[in-house]
């Protein structure tokens, strides 16, 4: 049976060992024996501790204990003697109970409980009776907490531009939390057998009557009464998991042999009988664990950067081999053509040195051989070697023709080396298919590089939310209803910046690596992923007020109305909804709001969204430009106070919360008008029918809800026009309530003085015989 039940505490269920009976039976033998010196004869603590610890993992999961004793019905801290009065704290909404103030010490081997053990015993109160040498005088509580990390299924994305690729995200890591309860008893006693008298006396006293509310409420349990009187002993309160509640429960009872005994053994077994009748509703405690989930992303990102980062290396070395490989190739190519000119051109000058050497050595030839005279006589004649000399005169034009005729054709051919030079840088790439081959290569990179990047920026907004959201849970989950309504409460997005203060957050690293015109051109993408991101990404730099003024003038609160205009996503229009709540928050913000439109459309999304907290985030935002004296008129005549009223049919206690603090604001600026002269006649809220669901909803069992009501009831009670439709809607009682029982001394204050200050007010009370 133990192992069953440590198998189910180390599965993330709660659990229960408790040890019952007469004192002097040996439960503290059965449960709390160290067995030092003999292992065999440890008690259940000891062993229970064993195999926990035998099962868990020291990297992943923890153990913590609690030592604690209930003497005289005070809760004492048993690891700490000083801390002797620990108050008991309930969760109004899952009841579970927890002490805030004990000690708790994580646990690493057995040696550490062993000691932790013999501290707590040392502590602990017993005494010599007739019954028992050593009999404990208080009720010891060993609380083991374990917390185990376990890994949730892995979701797969396909890519829409590559079939063949697939973005992966990492398994979701869940942590079980589980409690471990053993309780030895303290023995009850007949105080004519144990002798007891004195202050032991007012101990048996307070033992037994512990005990008996025990027993009362397993009674009730066991017959499914209607009530079970849980809060009569801070022993039923502790054990109230054990009995009827979500823990695994297992009972050690003890009896004695002797005859003498016979009455107290048959009520121990008795008692017994009536526990085994008690059902219990087992439920498992599973949560995501937001920091590990957020580490596995943030290696994630690292890996992906640095992948791009090594490609991106690779990609530059190969650009500039191949653009130092043209170069080689186009200098080769013209140290070649250069020779080649050289050559020609040398080879022309030289054959038109022979030609004018060729005719000059005619030349001379032809003068010595032939006389002045001779030429002058045959020149008359018309005879003799004139004719050779004719001949010779044309050969030499002939030559001269031919010559120019050359030059002419070494001057093609250079005109001709000089274009296949100015050709020779595309031919030293590689020829035109090697150029289409490398501008193909290079367009493919660019295009990889830019998947990348948008990879990376959806990476990094999904890191935050999923820090956001834990950050948020964690404060909803420990938000106990004490924020301050009076002055107006901000929007659930808002809550965030008080935590962002003083620390470079990772939506502020993102903004300053990828920059905002970037994030905003993002709001347009094709991808509606890419979309979504975008949008979260601007609400959560929008929760910043550093970052509201540079999204406004970049363009962002006129994309995000857009957006809401657009699209029909229930998704996108949630986010866009919380970011324009938070931009809300800003009275320059809000009157842009007004001018672009912002309150008809969020009024119409309002009456076509069913998600609550799509409805949460518009009320939010309306909620907010409710406390705009500015905007009182356009709110209404836009549809923003019905719109408001609307999303009451919700029902969700977060989308009423944010109503009711609409109209709390809304009656504040009417109040703050009215005395100022500025505005005269009945409310606006009574007009428009919100004064049933005021009064209907004015003693709400959330504490939020509540509170804005009871504000707003006070305020549309300062204007004297508005009281005798407030008598006859039944806001007078509601208003008398509240000056009476609010738990706030301000709102109290002011319900009890706008009461006194109301004529009409004072002559109902009177008429109804009403003292406040």
């Amino acid at each position: 049976m133990l192992v069953w039940l440590l198998q189910s505490v180390l599965d993330g269920y709660n659990g229960t060992v408790m040890a019952y009976g007469q004192t002097g039976t040996g439960k503290t033998f059965t449960l709390g024996r160290l067995g030092e010196e003999d292992t065999s004869a440890r008690g259940i603590m000891v062993r229970s501790m064993e195999e926990i610890l035998a099962n868990v993992s020291p990297e992943t999961d923890s153990v913590s204990v609690s030592y604690l004793q209930l003497y005289m019905e005070s809760i004492q801290d048993l690891l700490d003697p000083a801390n002797d009065n620990i108050s008991i704290v309930e969760d109004p909404k899952t009841g579970d109970v927890s002490l805030p103030g004990a000690t708790h010490v994580e646990v690493r081997d057995e040696r550490d409980f062993m000691e932790l053990l013999r501290t707590g015993e040392a502590h602990r109160i017993a005494a010599n009776t007739k019954l028992n040498t050593e009999s404990s005088r208080s009720h010891a509580i060993l609380m083991v907490h374990v917390k185990r990390s376990v890994l949730g299924a892995e979701d797969v994305i396909p890519s829409e531009t590559d079939k063949s690729s697939h973005f992966a995200k990492p398994p979701k890591p869940l942590v079980r939390k589980s409690k471990l309860v053993l309780v030895d008893l303290a023995g009850s006693e007949r105080v004519h057998k144990s002798g007891s008298e004195g202050h032991m006396l007012e101990e048996a006293k307070s033992i037994n009557l512990s005990l008996s509310a025990l027993g009362k409420c397993i009674n009730a349990l066991a017959e499914n009464s209607a009530h079970v009187p849980v809060r009569d002993s801070k022993l039923t309160r502790l054990l109230r998991d054990s009995f009827g509640g979500t823990a695994r429960t297992s009972l050690i009872v003890t009896i004695g042999p002797s005859p003498r005994h016979r009455g107290e053994t048959t009520s121990t077994i008795l008692f017994g009988q009536r526990a085994m009748k008690v059902e219990n509703m087992l439920r498992i405690k599973e949560e995501f664990d937001y920091k590990s989930l957020s580490r596995k992303l943030e290696i994630h990102l690292d890996k992906l950067i640095a992948e791009n980062e090594r490609q991106q290396k690779v990609f530059d070395d190969e650009v500039e081999r191949i653009n130092l490989e043209a170069l080689n190739r186009v200098s080769e190519v013209e140290r070649n053509f250069a020779g080649a000119l050289e050559k020609e051109r040398l080879k022309c000058q030289m054959e038109y040195m022979e030609s004018v050497k060729k005719l000059e050595e005619k030349m001379i030839e032809n003068q010595q051989k032939h006389g002045c005279d001779g030429f002058m006589q045959d020149k008359c004649n018309g005879e003799g070697p004139g004719s050779s000399i004719v001949e010779d005169v044309a050969e030499v034009k002939k030559l001269l023709e031919k010559e120019i005729h050359m030059r002419k054709e070494a001057q093609e051919e250079v005109n001709k080396l000089k274009s296949q030079l100015g050709q020779c840088p595309d031919s030293g790439e590689g020829g035109g298919s090697e150029i289409l081959k490398l501008q193909k290569a290079l367009a493919d990179e660019v295009l990889q590089k830019k998947k990348l990047e948008e990879e990376m920026i959806i990476l990094r907004s999904q890191m935050l939310q999923l820090t956001f959201e834990a950050d948020q849970m964690r404060r909803c989950l420990g938000r106990n209803g004490s924020a301050n309504a009076y002055g107006g409460l901000d929007s659930p997005m808002s809550q965030v910046r008080g935590s962002l203060n003083g620390h470079k957050t990772p939506v502020a690293a993102l903004f300053e690596q990828v920059g905002l015109q970037k994030i905003l051109a993002l709001l347009e993408s094709e991808d509606a992923n890419v979309r979504i991101h975008a949008v979260k990404v601007v609400a959560n730099l929008a929760a910043e007020e550093a970052n509201q003024e540079r999204i406004v003038e970049a363009g962002g609160l006129t994309s995000l109305l857009v957006l809401l205009r657009s699209y029909e996503d229930e998704n996108i229009r949630r986010v866009v909804a919380g970011a324009i709540a938070n931009l809300a928050m800003n009275e320059t913000n809000q009157e842009l709001i007004m001018i672009q439109g912002g309150i008809n459309l969020l009024s119409v999304t309002a009456s076509r969204a069913e998600d609550p907290q799509t409805l949460r985030m518009v009320a939010g935002a309306i909620a907010n430009l409710c406390g705009n004296d500015k905007l009182q008129t356009k709110l209404r005549s836009e549809g923003g106070i019905k719109a408001l009223l609307g999303m009451a049919r919700c029902g969700q206690p977060d989308v009423l919360s944010q109503v009711a603090r609409g109209i709390a604001n809304f009656a504040k600026c009417e109040s703050r008008a009215s005395t100022n002269g500025i505005k005269s006649g009945r409310s606006v809220l009574i007009d428009d029918g919100a004064l049933p669901w005021i009064v209907q909803n004015a003693n709400n069992d959330s504490s939020p809800i509540r509170r804005h009501i009871e504000l707003a009831l006070c305020h549309l009670a300062q204007h004297e026009v508005n009281a005798k439709d407030m008598i006859s809607g039944g806001a007078l009682w509601e208003l008398v309530r509240i000056s009476r029982d609010c738990s706030r001394e301000d709102i109290r204050s002011l319900a009890r003085r706008t009461l006194n200050l109301s004529p009409i007010f004072r002559a109902e009370m009177r008429r109804l015989r009403i003292e406040v």
